[in-house]
């Protein structure tokens, strides 16, 4: 593959406002399954929506996100996925805050696997307000090879049993669900809005719902079964999670931390996540 090495070290910013709106929005795409805050105080994971990349419409790719070769690296994949990641919460996000977000290329690693070849690309987030750096996170991105042309043996789907769990919320995956997720956070990628594109040209049953969405609620979960945000949380996906079923964010205390996963409707593990205090 490509040497990409170069892109190593990049880094762009970008700056926004908590404002009432987009704390109304996300409070109306979400609740009642959100962590209770005090008044003014944002709810977990509401920075994925702030400062989000903005490219002009001529300078989008066939899947709908800005071209590669830009802050990204020309990866010689087409598939993208958001696939972990890890975030350190050292305050919260008020009302009023004014936010910049610096991001910067940590990694970029090809594999094998069973799915064919992959290209791992490892971007670190500061998310900072007037009083200092709020957030820390890691996030993984991971390219893949086209619909069709994986190679190796597939492996049986990752299942789990949501009675085993302490908490249990259900969300309906509708596709206006998707649309109001994808207007909060300004994503273009097709396979989230377009299903013709989603299942003919990306591979997929249906539509995909976000991986930072099903992160966004097993946050929610934890905070809310921790009695507070968790200082880290890590989250991972495992299979893709597609729309127009009803799927499950479950969650449990396991020691001093918390443990969820996202299911669906077939009780297919589709990401799994732990928080500690």
């Amino acid at each position: 593959m490509t040497d990409l090495s170069a892109w190593i070290g990049r880094t762009r910013e970008a700056s926004d406002l908590v404002t009432p709106r987009l704390l109304a929005e996300f409070r109306a795409t979400f609740a009642p399954h959100l962590a209770p805050v005090a008044d003014g105080i944002a709810p977990p994971a509401l920075h994925w929506c702030l400062a989000p990349e903005t490219p002009p419409a001529e300078s989008l790719g066939p899947d709908g996100h800005a071209t590669k070769g830009g802050f990204l690296p020309p990866v010689p994949l087409p598939r993208r996925m958001w696939a972990g990641g890890q975030i350190e919460t050292v305050s919260d996000l008020r009302a009023g805050d004014a936010v910049t977000r610096t991001e910067t290329v940590r990694d970029v690693a090809f594999k094998s696997g069973r799915s064919g070849s992959l290209c791992f690309v490892t971007v670190d987030h500061a998310v900072s307000t007037g009083r200092g750096v709020a957030i820390h996170e890691r996030q993984d991105i991971v390219y893949r090879e086209a619909a069709g042309a994986e190679t190796g043996t597939r492996v049986a789907p990752e299942r789990d049993d949501p009675d085993a769990y302490t908490a249990v919320w259900a969300m309906p995956a509708t596709p206006t669900l998707l649309f109001r997720y994808s207007a909060m956070t300004f994503n273009g990628h097709r396979f989230h809005y377009d299903q013709p594109y989603a299942t003919q040209v990306e591979g997929y049953a249906d539509l995909v719902v976000h991986g930072p969405m099903q992160a966004t609620l097993l946050m929610n979960l934890a905070a809310t079964l921790l009695g507070q945000v968790p200082r880290t949380f890590a989250y991972r996906g495992v299979s893709p999670m597609t729309a127009n079923q009803t799927f499950r964010i479950c969650g449990r205390i396991s020691g001093a931390g918390f443990e969820g996963v996202t299911v669906d409707a077939a009780s297919r593990v589709c990401m799994r996540a732990r928080g500690d205090a």
